[in-house]
């Protein structure tokens, strides 16, 4: 088998979409898609493609190798997301060959369904709390048992206490009206200076956070590790790293005991199972990252399925169901009691509707949010 054509597809709202065709007349498809970012990945992807046309597909190690290591310069979030998506495809052409899930391949199932934690609401500047708590409780009402909730505010670097008691009453608010049997997580957004983020946790201890993500950036783990070691609530990190080199240092220095590798960005399917074999050696749970589309979500479940360190799966609980595969795939996946049973179907699980990928097309211009500080107007992260 040789692959004969590798295309690519922006999908709205933000996503860009992979197919490589094989000669054998099976294809596979990837998500490679970087957040406002996916106009440069998609060129990436094509100079990463011509580097394996005409090779089998189904030596999808050999062909990662070729991609990283041949790139020389490594690494870096645009060409990781961009080899994730052709790495996923890959898997998808061998799945789909051998008539077998990805999950087969990697060691079986571990389990029978799939945890899920549902977004709160997207980022919303300043909510009240009843708009807050009424979000959370209808993610309830939909089955969901695990929710996450971002900061709701622009935050400065080192804030003021009264801010820290704004941020800690709406999660004592959630933690109040959805009870103690449902998982609740915050995200920082690493956007807390590592003498405030130990300060914060402390005053979200008393309400019992599944984990707090990115209290500081993973760039310098010895801050992370610093905040870890301050609180007993779990850190998880992870979206922004890249390989298993990236995440080597934070899970040796056990700065994370929840590990986040997107599976879009991290360099793809086996990298996010080797990622977690490592973390299991130091009883790090994994929490895959992936807040992106149904075929993102496709290969988080191949991984969620067969590794024993599983937690809970991201996800970001679109109205509109896309991010399920509503519309875009034959069969969309389907979440029941805040589950998603184990797919079944050979490869990463799903048939595409080409017709609707095209439908749903666009430029793939997308702005990341920006804010500002509201009194200096100086920039701050989100």
């Amino acid at each position: 088998m040789k692959i004969t054509k590798l295309e690519t597809f922006h999908v709205k709202p933000r996503w860009l979409f992979v197919k490589i065709s094989t000669d054998e007349g099976i294809c596979g498809w990837g998500e490679p898609v970087l957040e406002g970012k996916s106009t440069v990945v998609e060129e990436a992807v094509h100079i990463l493609g011509d580097a394996i046309l005409g090779k089998n597909p189904l030596n999808i190690e050999h062909l990662w190798q070729v991609m990283y290591r041949g790139s020389f310069y490594r690494g870096g979030a645009i060409l990781c997301s961009a080899i994730s998506g052709i790495e996923q495809a890959l898997w998808d052409i061998k799945g789909k060959y051998l008539n077998i899930p990805v999950w087969q391949m990697l060691g079986g199932k571990c389990r029978d369904r799939i945890r899920m934690y549902a977004h709160i609401t997207p980022n919303v500047e300043n909510p009240t709390i009843q708009e807050v708590c009424s979000w959370a409780e209808k993610r309830v009402r939909d089955g969901f048992r695990s929710l996450k909730t971002p900061m709701f505010a622009p935050v400065r670097h080192i804030d003021t206490m009264k801010k820290v008691e704004t941020y800690v009453e709406k999660f004592a608010a959630i933690r109040s009206k959805v009870g103690m049997d449902i998982d609740i997580a915050i995200d920082f957004h690493g956007r807390i200076s590592p003498a405030m983020a130990p300060l914060l946790c402390r005053e979200l201890e008393p309400f019992f956070p599944m984990f707090i993500e990115e209290p500081v950036l993973p760039e310098n783990v010895d801050a992370m590790v610093k905040v870890a070691e301050s609180t007993a609530i779990p850190i998880a990190t992870g979206e922004r790293l890249f390989t298993t080199w990236g995440f080597r240092e934070v899970i040796e220095k056990q700065a994370a005991q929840v590990l986040q590798p997107d599976l879009s960005h991290c360099g793809g399917i086996l990298q996010a199972f080797k990622i977690a074999a490592m973390g299991a050696n130091y009883y790090c749970s994994v929490a895959p990252h992936n807040p992106l589309g149904p075929i993102a979500l496709a290969s988080c479940l191949q991984i969620d399925t067969c590794i024993p360190n599983f937690t809970a799966q991201e996800h970001p609980t679109m109205p509109d169901g896309h991010d399920l595969g509503k519309e875009l795939f034959v069969e969309e996946f389907v979440i029941k009691d805040g589950y998603i049973d184990i797919p079944k179907k050979p490869g990463l699980g799903f048939e595409i509707d080409e017709n609707a990928v095209k439908e749903y097309s666009y430029d793939g211009h997308y702005a990341c949010p920006v804010e500002f500080d509201p009194d200096d107007h100086s920039l701050g992260d989100w």
